[in-house]
């Protein structure tokens, strides 16, 4: 990691602290916007007899997902995780209550803010998500009633790149 994405990472890290008021301060005042609509991207449905408890343990403990509280709430978002590949570029997850598992490979926000906002460089990468969530997901619509984990938003639970020594 080189010296700018060092100062980008401190910044970040004190700004987790804030950033869900912010973020509600800056969408309220009409500076930032975001659709109220699911992300592209359809990946597939959580498989019958999944539990969300079991499908985030099995993304946490195989593949190092976890919590992106500073990403957009989508409607009827139930989780919102990351996979970091570096400091620049992540795997984006998202679970509804329905089911439904969209995903997409971007650019993170630490590194590029205004490029993620604008979402540049957004890519669908379906194979490596179906990789990624191996039994847990289908392809055939199922129908589940998923409910949200009341810490999804917690920054404390923020996963961030850490440099290899």
């Amino acid at each position: 990691m080189n010296e700018v994405d060092k100062m980008k990472q401190s910044f970040w890290r004190q700004l987790y602290k804030v950033f869900p008021k912010i973020q509600g301060a800056l969408l309220k005042w009409g500076i930032i916007w975001h659709e109220k609509k699911r992300q592209e991207y359809h990946i597939g449905w959580v498989a019958p007899h999944v539990t969300l408890v079991a499908l985030k343990q099995h993304l946490r403990e195989k593949w190092a997902f976890g919590n992106h509280f500073v990403a957009w709430d989508d409607p009827d978002q139930v989780l919102s995780w990351r996979r970091l590949e570096n400091f620049n570029e992540q795997y984006h997850l998202r679970v509804f209550s329905d089911g439904e598992i969209r995903g997409h490979f971007e650019l993170t926000p630490e590194a590029h803010p205004i490029d993620h906002f604008e979402e540049k460089g957004e890519e669908p990468r379906k194979e490596e998500f179906l990789k990624f969530l191996g039994d847990f997901a289908v392809q055939e619509k199922y129908i589940s009633h998923l409910v949200r984990d009341p810490h999804a938003k917690d920054p404390d639970s923020e996963i961030v790149y850490q440099n290899k020594v």
